[in-house]
Parts: C-alpha cells; structure tokens; sequence
C-alpha cells in the first residue's frame, strides 16, 4: 500500500520512511504543502501522514482545501498538543491525531487500524488459492510453508492478491511498488512479475498476463 508522508524535519521523515518501509509500506515523502498537493493531485494514496507545522502553511489545508478527507485516510502526526488543536484537526476530517514524538511501532499499529476500518481496502490477512498473506507480519506462506519474498515481490503480490480474478493495471501495480524517488526502467515491472511468477511456483496460482491491459492472479487448475 502507499502512503504520503507529509514531514518537514528531515531525520525525523528519515526515521518514518524507513520504519514504515520495513513494514510493507511504499512511501512518497513531501516536506512542503505545495508538493504534497502536487503528489495528490497525481497519485492515488491509501494513507496520508500529515504534519500541521509546515513551512508554507497548516497542513489542515490540504483536508480543507482537497477535501482528501472522506477518500483517502489521514492520520495527523504532530507538535501541536493542545485539546483545541485535536478537536479541530478531527473535525477537518483526520481519522486519527498522533501528537510527536511517536514509537514508531505505535504509528504502523495506528496505520495499520486507520486502513482496517470499514470502508477501506486493508484486511488484516489475504488468501487465495494455498497463499496466505498475514498483513500485519508481511509473511506470506504457501500450504503453512513460508515463502521468502523481497519487498516490492511482497507489495506485488498484495495488490495482485487484493484484485484476485481481476485484471490489476501496470498504473496499478506501479503505484503499489514504486515511489517518486524510484529510478524504474521501462521493464522494470514485467521483471518484477516474472521473478513473483517464479516464486509461486507450487502455491496453486499463477499470474496471468493481459496483454496491454496488466496482470491476474489466477488459480491453476490441478493436473
């Protein structure tokens, strides 16, 4: 899943991407509200991690002028502590108020609860066929056997695993595992399906490819 990290101080938004990355997320980080806008505008998130203090304004603007509140879950992750500042936060639409500093294991936890809410696409595992893919731990195991895969294999799979019968688009699937930041070949993906193909071998699936369309998780049919 992706998520807008919106954050100006730079360890601190080192320390979130890198935590939230080791947790299955991927992450686009903006340190400014005129970029965060511009990610929005282009990108569709799952999750939006928003600072209030922000140099170039309020990062309530973003809820307020957007209106992302009520499409995308927000989480407010901020210094300004006082009652006053929550209710208004809350009510501009965030679904939950974090005030700094934070443990990180509190915040994938937060995440993870935002995304679990009705509505929204998280579960807190996925199965298909003899896959099982636990969520919270990022392990994937096939007929109870683990099954070792790199992150973006993992972020693959979760979104072929989310549209299962359905045909997950390149724009798709692209979003699901590559941030901004990335430097992505123009094959970049068909080698990243290709290596997942392979993986799931013996799983009871396989991934079908729709030629200029995308890819299907499928089941395979026993021999």
């Amino acid at each position: 899943m992706r998520i807008l990290l919106v954050e100006d101080h730079p360890s601190l938004a080192e320390s979130l991407i890198s935590a939230l990355e080791k947790a299955g997320f991927t992450l686009d980080h903006a340190s400014r509200l005129a970029q965060a806008k511009q990610f929005l505008a282009q990108t569709e998130y799952d999750l939006l991690i928003l600072d209030r203090g922000l140099p170039d304004g309020d990062g309530l603007s973003v809820l307020l002028a957007k209106g992302v509140a009520g499409t995308t879950p927000v989480i407010m992750l901020t210094a300004k502590d006082q009652l006053d500042d929550r209710i208004r936060g809350l009510d501009a639409g965030a679904d939950d108020y974090i005030v700094k500093p934070v443990e990180m294991s509190e915040l994938i936890a937060r995440c993870r609860a935002v995304l679990r809410r009705p509505g929204e696409r998280s579960a807190a595992a996925l199965s298909f066929a003899d896959l099982h893919f636990d969520l919270n731990t990022r392990a994937v195991t096939v007929a109870q056997q683990p099954l070792l895969l790199s992150r973006r294999e993992l972020s693959l799979l979760e979104s072929l695993m989310r549209a299962a019968g359905r045909v997950a688009t390149r724009q798709v699937l692209e979003q699901a595992i590559y941030n901004y930041s990335d430097e992505v070949g123009p094959n970049a993906l068909e080698a990243a399906v290709s290596r997942l193909r392979k993986a799931l071998v013996g799983s009871g699936c396989t991934i079908v490819t729709i030629r200029g369309v995308g890819w299907m998780l499928v089941e395979q049919e026993a021999h």
